[in-house]
């Protein structure tokens, strides 16, 4: 008797881990959910500053952005990389800033944990810097 309830106890953990192969990976499902164009608008120090982040399904991102301020009047970038989700953050690895190759030791790598505020925001948290970062879908062709 035994043997038999210790044989249908394994069964039924065989047949409910083979259902976990089913389930659709949530890792992916947020990953597509961040492939597209997002808007940060935000000021700081005085300037106002608009980045356009474009997150590629191939895991390239560009990021272009502009400065409106008594610092940098009309001053505009543009940086490019790699990025990834690891489950929790959203990891971007620039290897190109304003056209330039980047070489370490100085590769810069942002990273920050991502909580969705609908289906058209999310905001990123800087847990090194301790600050929010707000961003909002928007349409392809959107410029800084």
């Amino acid at each position: 008797m035994r043997r038999r309830l210790l044989a249908l106890l394994v069964a039924a953990l065989a047949v409910g881990a083979a259902g976990c192969d089913d389930a659709p990976d949530q890792n992916d499902e947020i990953r597509d959910r961040l492939i597209g164009t997002w808007l940060r608008d935000y000021e700081e120090e005085g300037t106002r500053v608009r980045r356009v982040l474009v997150l590629q399904p191939d895991g390239h991102f560009h990021e272009t952005s502009r400065s409106l301020g008594p610092r940098e009047a009309g001053a505009r970038h543009a940086h490019e990389g790699q990025w990834l989700y690891d489950g929790t953050n959203l990891k971007r690895r620039y290897t190109r800033m304003d056209g330039q190759p980047v070489a370490a030791p100085q590769m810069p790598f942002a990273a920050f944990q991502i909580r969705f505020d609908g289906s058209h925001e999310f905001t990123g948290i800087d847990n090194v810097r301790h600050r929010e970062l707000h961003y909002q879908r928007v349409a392809d062709a959107t410029q800084p």
